[in-house]
């Protein structure tokens, strides 16, 4: 299982919102490209990164804080927050990025997702952010009527790499994963899904390995790797050891 350290991008800044509120923004580091190299250094092995402004006005925004981050580590980057078109897509593939994350075009134009997955197999994840078991889009500004499964189900045999399951009620707020939700999807699907919103601890990290679901790949972690709840050298043992 892998844990990804979770860079969220608003004005430059690497910040982290609770319940997706952008003017509940608190920053934690004014160089992000820094940040990701302190991830590396204390021995994660992929990173999640989104830029906020860009989920909200739906094109990259943050596409200068990226650039440097990729210019500045070596580790494997998936990367989500205003991505609606194949080309913006290219783009970033191009400059480095190993994996796209699709939200809001997900919902809205499904034949992106299954055109991408076609052109870049295993290169493309779809984030599914649930608000009381519907699926948000816009920056989490609306709520569909679709709920998660309803979404996952249509990308079965499309080709995606990954899941990204975000309860949006617990993002940022330390409150724990829901376990109980995300092991739901993932058995019910065949695309491998991740963990997110929540993370509040090392024990989360435990409860999801206790479930002993195989098609749950990883979890995202941002503030309580921020505040110095969880702790890097601890978790990456764990996950080690249940390797």
């Amino acid at each position: 299982m892998i844990l990804f350290p979770a860079i969220d991008l608003k004005d430059g800044q690497c910040v982290r919102l609770v319940h997706g509120l952008m003017d509940q923004a608190t920053v934690f580091n004014d160089n992000p490209a820094a940040q990701a190299r302190a991830f590396q250094d204390a021995g994660f092995s992929y990173l999640h990164l989104v830029d906020l402004n860009g989920a909200f006005e739906g094109k990259p925004v943050n596409a200068g804080a990226v650039e440097a981050i990729l210019k500045e580590i070596d580790l494997p980057v998936q990367l989500g927050g205003g991505i609606r078109d194949m080309g913006t897509i290219d783009a970033w593939l191009e400059k480095g990025v190993t994996r796209i994350i699709i939200g809001t075009a997900a919902v809205k134009n499904p034949e992106l997702v299954i055109e991408a997955c076609k052109k870049y197999p295993g290169r493309i994840a779809v984030g599914l952010d649930a608000k009381d078991g519907r699926v948000a889009v816009e920056g989490w500004a609306e709520v569909s009527d679709l709920t998660a499964l309803d979404m996952a189900r249509r990308f079965e045999d499309a080709g995606v790499a990954a899941i990204i399951y975000t309860d949006i009620s617990r993002d940022g707020a330390l409150q724990g994963l829901n376990i109980e939700a995300t092991v739901a999807l993932a058995e019910a699907i065949s695309i491998p899904v991740i963990a997110s919103g929540g993370l509040a601890s090392i024990e989360d990290v435990k409860e999801l390995l206790k479930t002993g679901c195989k098609n749950i790949e990883g979890a995202i972690s941002g503030r309580a790797l921020y505040d110095g709840r969880l702790n890097p050298k601890e978790v990456i043992a764990l996950l080690k050891e249940a390797a």
